[in-house]
C-alpha cells in the first residue's frame, strides 16, 4: 500500500470497546490532537488509504480480528505511523508478542489519561530523533543473530551501560512492562538464557569489532 503524508495532529484509535475509545478521545482531544476512532481493522485500513497518522492505538482483542493480528498485518505493509497496543490483559506474554509484532508501546488498561500521552509524546519524539546510526558497535554487530529492530538496539543499548528496566522505560518514553518485553525479544534472539550470558555476549562482540 503506498503511504501518504503523516499527519501529526491526528491520531487513530481501533476499540470496540465504547467506554475506552471514549476516554482515549477525550484524553488526546484534550491534548490538543484530533481523534478519529475506529470499532474494527476493516474500517482503520480503508481511513489508512488516504493518509497516515501521527499514531495509533490497538486494542487487543477484538471481535473480528485481534489487535495482534492488525499490527502484524500494517507493520508487514510497512505502515509508517507508530503503533500502541492497548490492553485490559497486561500479562508479560502479551507485552512480549505486542513488541515483537512491531508495537512502540505496550499501554494497559484503565488507561492514566496523563501518563498516557506523556508516553505516547515521548515514544514518538524518540521515533522521531532516532536515526540509525548512533548505535554503540556493542548492539549492531552481532553476526549469526536475527536483526534487531531500531528499538531492540536501542533497549540493548540501555541494558549495556546498566539501566534498569524502570531507568530505560523513563528515558525511552515507554513503560516497564514494553522494556521487559524488549529484553525478552533481545535475549530470544542473541540466546540468552539471562541478561549476564547476553551482556557477556554483547560485550565479547565489541571487542572483537
Amino acid at each position: 500500500m503506498p503511504w501518504n503524508a503523516t499527519s501529526r495532529s491526528e491520531i487513530f484509535v481501533v476499540d470496540d470497546d465504547l467506554a475506552t475509545r471514549e476516554v482515549l478521545s477525550g484524553t488526546l482531544s484534550s491534548a490538543g490532537y484530533e481523534v478519529v476512532c475506529f470499532v474494527d481493522g476493516a474500517a482503520l485500513a480503508s481511513q489508512l488509504r488516504s493518509h497516515v497518522p501521527a499514531c495509533i492505538f490497538i486494542e487487543v482483542k477484538m471481535p473480528e480480528r485481534s489487535g495482534l493480528e492488525l499490527l502484524k498485518k500494517l507493520r508487514e505493509e510497512s505502515c509508517p505511523a507508530p503503533i500502541f497496543v492497548t490492553s485490559a490483559n497486561g500479562d508479560i506474554a502479551t507485552a512480549v508478542e505486542a513488541v515483537r509484532s512491531g508495537a512502540v508501546d505496550f499501554i494497559e488498561k484503565p488507561i492514566d489519561g496523563a501518563r498516557l500521552v506523556e508516553r505516547m509524546e515521548a515514544a514518538v519524539a524518540e521515533l522521531a530523533e532516532a536515526g540509525e546510526d548512533g548505535f554503540p558497535d556493542i548492539v549492531t554487530h552481532l553476526p549469526g543473530c536475527e536483526p534487531f529492530t531500531r528499538r531492540e538496539r536501542e533497549v540493548l543499548a540501555r541494558i549495556a551501560v546498566g539501566e534498569t528496566n524502570k531507568e530505560a522505560a523513563r528515558k525511552l518514553g515507554l513503560s516497564s512492562r514494553t522494556i521487559e518485553g524488549y529484553r525478552a525479544s533481545i535475549m530470544r534472539k542473541v540466546g540468552a538464557r539471562n541478561a549476564a550470558e547476553l551482556l557477556r555476549r554483547v560485550l565479547s562482540q565489541s571487542r572483537c569489532a
